[in-house]
């Protein structure tokens, strides 16, 4: 008995020393943890890291709930965000190999009454892939809607009917947005014939043994969720929004970082290969662009849901998020089989620097690339632009007369309906894109729920300046409630400053 009792000992002594060895090389980390959520005043960070198909490290820092003193732990559940694209686009890959979902068929061949509808270009040419990489024409759009809000989220037939628009012809730009992966999730609940909720359940978090992840805050998941923080350190009430598959999916750290190791490859026994190898490396190849200022990196691009980094020593499959008290991310390292997931209940930059400080810990000799700063083009009104140029904004609600007017001092206005010209901050115009914030009004009963400013976003084609104008939430509000992207057409009116006196 007593060798016995000696044996149990030496064996777990010797597990402990082997677990604190391998955790002994985040130390660093973990301090660097504690001490910026002191300084940064952030609630909660939690971490999860896998190398060569075992968790190697887990933890949760701070407060998942500040208010009710429930820590934060590996397995506390947080919102995604928009993390919550690549595990959606998961799902209809389910549906693809299934036979059910063709990527590269119109999206419109899986709706219902309401359709995508092309304001340039041919609707046809907004498949299924092409939401999934941000390609299909479809704009920057987020609506949110919070428990203590007296509108309620609307069908997505209405969503669609309103803000389905193509702005730009499928394939001619990149454009992140959103409500092409709220498109997703209805398409996956029409084709299965289940809710989104459900079929992600079933078919995704279950198989892959995510048992703390859901659709929204899942039933039974309530007292797991990690309550989440505005700018001001205030809790928010729960919310929704009127495109979940792009940021609607709620893990812990150890869900997702189970579900980075089933993207690498290295499945964890008990997981169910939903998924073959070659559906996988299918999300995974690069077809599209990551654009700034119309220009193609040359290295980042996506796939179908995930964002790539196709650095050839330290190739990259990822995707972060962000949005009102939610930071998130999930790395990806296939060549040198790693998985890193960093998961926050407020809106800071701590998730992506405590993930660059994983990496210098598990990739010593990778270098932490900074993403360039890459000044706007210096504005100058060009002789083809100069005078104004009169049509309308496309609300749901009716047509709004608009001019723009661009002027012999260099400046740019716009006018809508009958309200005074209101001067267009930050004006640029590069490789035909004309881009600006306007404090201009476009009244509906969506865009008064918040304060807002107007983003342009204007293809000149020709005789026509046409595409996106998007009423979107002050960036000093409390809460960033929406971005509301509607058409607008213009054409040429009058030359009010001569073509020699432009620049």
């Amino acid at each position: 008995m007593m060798t016995l009792r000696i044996a149990s000992s030496v064996v777990l002594a010797a597990c402990l020393a082997t677990s604190a060895g391998a955790a002994d090389r985040f130390d660093g980390v973990r301090e660097y943890i504690r001490t910026q959520l002191v300084e940064k005043s952030v609630p909660s960070i939690a971490v999860a890291v896998a190398k060569d198909g075992k968790i190697i490290w887990e933890e949760g820092f701070g407060w998942a709930d500040r208010e009710r003193r429930i820590p934060a732990t590996e397995h506390t559940s947080y919102s995604l965000a928009s993390v919550s694209k690549p595990i959606t686009t998961t799902g209809i890959m389910t549906l693809v190999q299934a036979g059910k979902i063709d990527l590269d068929a119109p999206a419109n061949d899986y709706l219902g009454g309401a359709k995508l509808l092309a304001r340039v270009g041919d609707a046809r040419a907004a498949t299924v892939r092409r939401l999934a990489n941000h390609t299909s024409g479809l704009p920057l759009h987020f609506q949110d809607y919070f428990a203590d809000d007296q509108v309620q989220r609307p069908a997505m037939d209405l969503t669609i009917l309103r803000y389905g628009n193509l702005v730009r012809a499928p394939g001619e730009r990149t454009q992140y947005s959103n409500i092409g992966f709220g498109v997703l999730d209805y398409i996956i609940e029409r084709v299965s014939g289940m809710s989104y909720e459900e079929y992600m359940r079933r078919e995704v978090f279950v198989p892959l043994g995510m048992t703390r992840s859901s659709v929204g805050i899942g039933p039974g998941l309530e007292d797991f969720a990690a309550a989440r923080y505005n700018r001001l350190g205030e809790p928010l009430p729960v919310m929704d929004s009127d495109s979940r598959g792009a940021g609607g999916v709620f893990a812990s750290a150890h869900d997702l970082v189970r579900f980075g190791l089933f993207h690498l490859k290295t499945h964890l026994p008990e997981q169910k290969a939903i998924l073959s190898d070659a559906s996988v490396d299918e999300m995974h190849r690069r077809t599209a662009d990551r654009n700034v200022y119309g220009l193609p990196n040359p290295e980042e691009g996506f796939g179908v849901g995930f964002a790539l980094d196709q650095n050839e020593q330290y190739p990259i499959i990822q995707h972060d998020g962000g949005m009102d008290g939610v930071a998130t991310k999930l790395q990806l390292f296939p060549k040198q089989r790693v998985a890193i997931v960093v998961l926050s209940n407020a809106s800071t930059q701590l998730p992506a620097d405590v993930a660059d400080r994983i990496v210098s810990v598990m990739l010593p000799g990778r270098k932490v690339k900074t993403a360039p700063v890459t000044p706007a083009p210096a504005f100058a009104i060009p002789a083809n632009l100069a005078g104004t140029w009169k049509g309308i904004i496309a609300t749901y609600e009716r047509d709004l007369p608009v001019e723009l007017r661009f002027l012999a001092n260099g400046s740019v206005q716009m006018k809508v309906v009958d309200q005074l010209p209101a001067l267009i901050d930050r004006p640029t115009l590069n490789k035909g894109i004309f881009t600006g914030w306007a404090p201009a009004r476009i009244e509906t009963p969506d865009t008064q729920r918040y304060a807002y400013t107007l983003w342009l976003d204007l293809s000149v084609r020709g005789d026509v300046i046409n595409g996106a104008v998007t009423a979107h939430t002050d960036r000093r509000a409390p809460r960033m409630g929406s971005a509301l992207t509607h058409w607008m057409e213009v054409r040429r009116d009058s030359p009010d400053v001569p073509a020699a006196s432009a620049p």
